[in-house]
């Protein structure tokens, strides 16, 4: 990981990735990607259980892999989200907030699967108002664009996008980002936008989904969460503090 002056000084700022996203933070946030919680775990050779970690001083129960079966795979995968969305003065970045942990159950529901969303032909190389143009899920997208990750870290560093500085590994991205990586079945820009926004949600969404530790991600935004009821302050005329309040508080 960079060290702290790196990651001030790094072109790949999260100013500079999410300027220009649609996305707000909030409760709008993770509408589109949140899907079913709920997915197969396998595990081969190169794959362990996530570590067991704790958030607030009880175990995290969504920190386990859900679709990952490499954890080398699932590390590239917490890497990027990191360049994405780094630790800053403003808080913690993508990899504390468990934003790796939800992408990682999202690819194992409906959104990986495109459930009940129209995937035939025929396919366009498309413009920037048509959406969605590949007949790969979006598990597979994210699969093939971990592989071309790692595949350009070697072939342009000679070392794999895990052991690279924080710096190189923001060039490796920017070329998704410029589609100028060579990519079957669909473009570079396509897989870096879902990584972007992915990673955004999964900094936002509700804890409830896997990301968004300690709901820090609403605390940087002083977003309160999904209190039931505001009839007790309505009608006061100072602006009211309130702590954020997550889903499984409603329980």
């Amino acid at each position: 990981m960079a060290d702290e002056n790196e990651k001030k000084q790094s072109g790949m700022s999260r100013r500079k990735f999410i300027r220009n996203s649609s996305y707000l933070a909030g409760g709008a946030i993770g509408g589109g990607i949140l899907g079913s919680l709920f997915g197969t775990n396998i595990f081969n050779d190169d794959q362990q259980t996530a570590p067991e970690t704790t958030t607030g001083g009880e175990n995290d129960y969504n920190r386990a892999l859900m679709y990952f079966t490499r954890q080398k795979d699932f590390n590239i995968l917490s890497e990027a989200t990191e360049r994405i969305f780094p630790e800053d003065d403003n808080g913690p970045g993508a990899i504390t907030l468990g934003v790796p942990f939800f992408i990682d159950h999202q690819l194992a529901g409906s959104y990986g699967n495109n459930d009940r969303e129209y995937m035939k032909g025929p396919f366009y190389p498309g413009s920037d108002f048509q959406g969605y143009q590949t007949r790969l899920k979006r598990h597979e997208v994210f699969d093939i664009g971990i592989q071309a990750i790692e595949r350009e870290s070697q072939n342009d560093f000679d070392a794999s996008f895990l052991d690279l500085e924080g710096d190189q590994q923001d060039q490796i991205l920017s070329r998704f980002q410029d589609d100028d990586v060579e990519m079957k079945g669909v473009t570079p820009t396509t897989f870096f936008e879902l990584l972007r926004s992915a990673t955004i949600e999964g900094a936002y969404a509700d804890p409830l989904y896997g990301g968004n530790g300690d709901m820090e991600g609403w605390l940087m935004k002083e977003y309160p969460g999904t209190y039931m009821s505001y009839l007790d302050e309505i009608e006061e005329e100072e602006f009211i503090n309130k702590e954020p309040q997550a889903l499984r508080a409603h329980f």
